[in-house]
């Protein structure tokens, strides 16, 4: 960026005849007032597009400061699960903090119908999540409990940002409760170690910080608790992904459901 301004100075220096500095002390080049001014525009546009993303590396800052929210990257990688799942995106539920505004995406989706289950308060919703609430579209439960469904309930089942709250114990019933209720597969959306950090509110909210497992660590408990991988699915996601020149900022993770 400052290579730009920098051009803008020479060609007001080439075109005044005298260049930059030929004033004198006591009174400033109105060249050089003027150059001082497009830059520190260019400087204020260049600072307020990256700051709204326009340099496409804000994803990146937000995983470093810890406010990314893989809930965000459910709704941004909504078009390529549809690619990837076909009908199975037909009837979704989503499981995660923030489950409303999930929900009110997809049910935008054309022959989509979706559900939601938030595992936490929602003292702040606001009015069209408190409506989904009512008509029962989004339920808060407890997910370290069974959930109050009937097996294969739904054709996808997607969770975000709520697994990392949970220890293995609660792994332990969860997982196996999400596998239960869907007839497709489960896609869970997790943080990365090291790109977040726990926040005050975050641990009041939760009960406790979120615990951000490696790529190994899941893969192994994967293992360990007969969950698994959906070779398929993650083919159709990788080809679906390329297409769009998509970069996760979540760990993003497609298993099989119980038959």
């Amino acid at each position: 960026m400052s290579r730009r301004p920098g051009n803008h100075s020479r060609r007001f220096g080439e075109s005044g005849g005298g260049g930059l500095f030929s004033s004198s002390k006591s009174r400033p080049s109105p060249i050089l007032s003027l150059g001082l001014i497009v830059l520190g525009a260019l400087l204020f546009i260049a600072y307020s597009y990256s700051n709204s993303g326009g340099f496409g590396n804000n994803e990146a800052i937000s995983r470093v400061e810890g406010d990314y929210s893989c809930t965000a990257e459910v709704q941004r990688v909504i078009p390529i699960l549809k690619k990837a799942y076909g009908d199975s995106m037909h009837k979704v539920l989503h499981v995660g903090p923030d489950t409303c505004s999930v929900v009110s995406k997809l049910l935008k989706e054309e022959e989509t119908y979706a559900w939601g289950v938030e595992p936490y308060d929602i003292e702040d919703a606001d009015s069209n999540c408190r409506a989904l609430v009512h008509k029962g579209i989004v339920r808060v439960a407890d997910i370290k409990f069974s959930l109050p469904y009937r097996p294969k309930s739904f054709s996808l089942v997607i969770v975000s940002d709520a697994l990392d709250y949970l220890s293995p114990r609660y792994l332990n019933r969860t997982l196996p409760d999400l596998a239960r209720v869907s007839a497709d597969g489960i896609v869970i959306f997790t943080g990365y170690p090291g790109h977040q950090r726990a926040k005050a509110p975050e641990v009041s909210k939760y009960g406790r910080a979120a615990k951000l497992r490696s790529t190994s660590w899941w893969i192994r408990y994967f293992v360990q608790n007969n969950l698994e991988e959906n070779e398929a699915a993650i083919k159709k996601f990788e080809q679906a992904a390329t297409k769009r020149s998509y970069i996760p900022n979540c760990q993003i993770f497609h298993l099989k459901s119980f038959h």
